[in-house]
This record gives C-alpha cells, sequence and structure tokens, in this order.
C-alpha cells in the first residue's frame, strides 16, 4: 500500500474519535473536558512532553504568530524546534512542525500506528488529544531540544494543559468561544490562566483591566513571576512597509516579516517568552529568528496589484486589527470581502469593524460542519448596510473577487473563517499553477 493510502487512513482514523472543533457550539458546551484522559494517555506512552523544555502558549488572538516567533528564535539559537498549532491551513501534519517543517506522511502514519493500542485501552479521547499526543511523541522521538505548544481552545482544561513549561504565555484576550469560556473577559481569561503552574513564570501580552486583573490574581496565588509586556517589557515600532516592520524591544532593534501593529505586540510577547523561558538564547539570536518567521495567513500580500490578501481575523477584535491595518497599508482602497464563518461568531461585529473598507461582500461556506449558511450570512449584512452576493463553492468566490478586482483594482481579502481562507490559498495556487 502506498504511503499517501495509508496517510490517508491515519487521518480517517484520528476524525473516527470525537472531533469537537467540527461540532456546534451547543454540544461544545456540554462537552465533558477533562485532563485525566490525557495525563493516562501520556503516563502510558512514557511522558514524552517531558523530555524537551516546553514555551506554552494561550490567548484569544496572536496565540499562533507568538507561538511562530518563539519558535523562530529558538531555531535561530540552534535548538532543533517542535512547533504545535491548531487547526492546520492545508495539511493536517502542518500542525506538528520540526525546525518549521511539517513532519513527513511516513513519519505521520508511523506515529499513528504506534499510538493505536495506548489509545484503545482509555475511552473518549478526542481527536485533539490524540494529536496532541502524537506531537509529544513525534518531538521526542525526532530528537526535538526544545518546544513551542499552542493551546487548542481556552487552556485549563485544554489537552496541551498537561505539560509543565518553562514559562506560561498568554497573549491578547478577547471575546471568542464564549459558549464554552464564558461571555465576560474575567471568566475568558480565568480560563486562559488555567495554563498558570506553580512557580512557573508567566508573561502576558498588554491586556484589558478586566483581563488583568485576573491573571495577576491567578499568578500571585500560584507564586508565578508575571511579566507585562509594555510595562515590565518597553516595545515600539520604529518603521513599516509591505516589506515588513522594524520595531525595537527593549534595547534591541529588530525586524519581522508580519505585518500590522499588532505582530508588534506579538513579537515584544514572543521576546519576553523566549527571555523568561530560562532556556539559554541571545538577543542576536531571537533577532535573527524574528527576522525569518513565517506564519501564513495573517495579513499575507500573495500579489500586490490588484492586492490579494490571506488572513486569519475570526471575531470582532482581530477584525478591528484588519481593518486598522488595511487602513495603514492601502488607506485608499477598498475590499471585496471573501467571508464565511463559524456560528459562534459575532458577525454583526465584524462587519461593523471593516465596514468602511467594505466595496462588496463574497459570502461563501467552507466545507466544514459548523459553517453557517450563505442565507445567515446575508441576513446579517442586509442588517449591516453592506452590499453583498453569494457565492457557493468557495473557489467560485474567489474566482469572482478577482474578476470585481480586475475591473476596478480594489484588493481581494478572504478573513472571517480559517476553513474558508485555507479553501481560498489552495485554489489561488492551483490558478497561479503553484
Amino acid at each position: 500500500m502506498d504511503i499517501e493510502t495509508r496517510y490517508n487512513q491515519a487521518l480517517d482514523y484520528l476524525y473516527s474519535f470525537v472531533d469537537y472543533s467540527l461540532k456546534h457550539s451547543s454540544e461544545l458546551a456540554k462537552a465533558d473536558f477533562n485532563l485525566n484522559r490525557m495525563f493516562a494517555l501520556m503516563e502510558s506512552l512514557g511522558n514524552p512532553q517531558m523530555k524537551y523544555p516546553i514555551i506554552h502558549v494561550a490567548g484569544t488572538k496572536g496565540k499562533g504568530s507568538t507561538s511562530a516567533l518563539c519558535a523562530a528564535g529558538l531555531q535561530a539559537a540552534g535548538y532543533k524546534t517542535g512547533l504545535y498549532t491548531s487547526p492546520h491551513l492545508e495539511d493536517f501534519v502542518e500542525r506538528i512542525r520540526i525546525n518549521g517543517e511539517p513532519i513527513s506522511h511516513e513519519q505521520m502514519v508511523e506515529l499513528v500506528e504506534e499510538i493505536k493500542p495506548y489509545v484503545a485501552k482509555i475511552e473518549m479521547l478526542t481527536t485533539f488529544e490524540i494529536t496532541t499526543a502524537l506531537a509529544f511523541m513525534a518531538f521526542a522521538r525526532y530528537g526535538a531540544t526544545a518546544a513551542v505548544f499552542e493551546v487548542g481552545l481556552g487552556g485549563r482544561l485544554d489537552a496541551t494543559n498537561i505539560v509543565t513549561p518553562r514559562v506560561s504565555v498568554i497573549t491578547s484576550l478577547s471575546y471568542d468561544h464564549t459558549a464554552v469560556l464564558g461571555n465576560t473577559l474575567a471568566l475568558i481569561a480565568g480560563e486562559k490562566a488555567g495554563i498558570i503552574k506553580p512557580g512557573v513564570p508567566v508573561v502576558s501580552s498588554p491586556q484589558k483591566a478586566e483581563a488583568l486583573e485576573v491573571l495577576q490574581r491567578v499568578a500571585k496565588e500560584k507564586d508565578s513571576d508575571i511579566t507585562l509586556v509594555g510595562r515590565d517589557v518597553e516595545f515600539e515600532r520604529v518603521g513599516s512597509s509591505l516589506e515588513g516592520q522594524r520595531l525595537r524591544i527593549q534595547n534591541m532593534e529588530c525586524r519581522i516579516p508580519l505585518l500590522g501593529v499588532h505582530q508588534v505586540e506579538n513579537a515584544a510577547t514572543a521576546y519576553a517568552a523566549l527571555k523568561a523561558s530560562g532556556i539559554p538564547i541571545t538577543d542576536e539570536q531571537i533577532k535573527l529568528g524574528f527576522s525569518q518567521v513565517q506564519w501564513r495567513a495573517r495579513f499575507e500580500v500573495v500579489r500586490n496589484e490588484p492586492p490579494v490578501i490571506f488572513d486569519s481575523a475570526h471575531n470582532q477584535d482581530s477584525f478591528e486589527k484588519l481593518r486598522e491595518t488595511l487602513d495603514e497599508y492601502f488607506p485608499d482602497k477598498k475590499v471585496y470581502l471573501i467571508f464565511g464563518a463559524s456560528e459562534d461568531k459575532n458577525i454583526p461585529g465584524m462587519f461593523a469593524e471593516l465596514k468602511p473598507k467594505i466595496q462588496k461582500i463574497i459570502i461563501t461556506r467552507a466545507d466544514h460542519p459548523r459553517a453557517l449558511s450563505v442565507e445567515q450570512i446575508s441576513g446579517l449584512a442586509d442588517q449591516a448596510g453592506a452590499e453583498w452576493e453569494a457565492v457557493v463553492p468557495v473557489k467560485d468566490a474567489l474566482r469572482r473577487a478577482l474578476e470585481l478586482s480586475a475591473n476596478d483594482g480594489s484588493i481581494v481579502l478572504s478573513a472571517g473563517s480559517m476553513f474558508v481562507t485555507a479553501e481560498v490559498m489552495r485554489e489561488f495556487s492551483s490558478l497561479r499553477g503553484g
């Protein structure tokens, strides 16, 4: 049997378990999240997560970028660096990377075959729990000397939260997954603060007062020193263009290819995390790593004229940052927004933030069970007073947006759903012959 067939069988196996990323928010709210299954599974596997130092990253927005920046810094410092993130954009193995490269399909197949008998002995394991265990195994098996783990959902009961990291990192907190995490910033912060471990240092991005109060209280209860970026770690942007941004963190000047003011904050958070981790690393190594970081679909400009941009914004707060970034780099251009969203999102809030930039919304639907219908989204677009048209499937929505853009030079922007943006990226690549 060829490796691709075996790889697809391995994915079928993983998806045969409960996958909460595919569940409706009402089911998610009733889910039996606890860490007992995960502790039992890792114990049976010999606790591979204890074989290398870990940086653990939670947050509502910026946790993926911050994780990627931390991993890039560690790699530049000579560490064989594991990076675990979710969801993936194009291929499942993107979730488990070593030195920036996804593990191979063959390696994934081997790991899945190895874990099966252990999984069989523990009831009610989920797809995400098993995938997280595979990442812990992969990094131990293939010689990682440091790793960065991004939390999947929340923090306190997330499958990654069985680690004792070198540093716990909490990026910008805002409203998302409220059915599960709570409908106030204090409740959300309480769930995220669940990754804080006794005596382990904490690094936080700048936070609203309501969230910060919770993080500081939990850190004090756990006897953990907390570093607040913007207060204890100073940073400023010193220059910006479509090629990247220059910034100063403490006394270090560096460059990042990621665009948007929020990415400067993420870089400062990653810098503070690397320093607080106790993993030996110099400013020069961090500087080199930051300059080389790659993190797709974060205001990713893939064509300049007319512009085509892929973004992962999927809540009101991130749409506000998206509009600010558009205003900075393309002040005079409107956008054709290719938009789909999951059911638990504040879509009116997203439309309200971006409305000044919208020429037309191209409403579509990803091939995903939690995706809202175009009818539901179009009703919300009407309420927002935005012009729209519905085009399904996603590949046709991209073609329509490109056609409209060719006439007036407006930006083609995909945002609102990682799943829609992933499909847009695949289709755009195939149109270019990539």
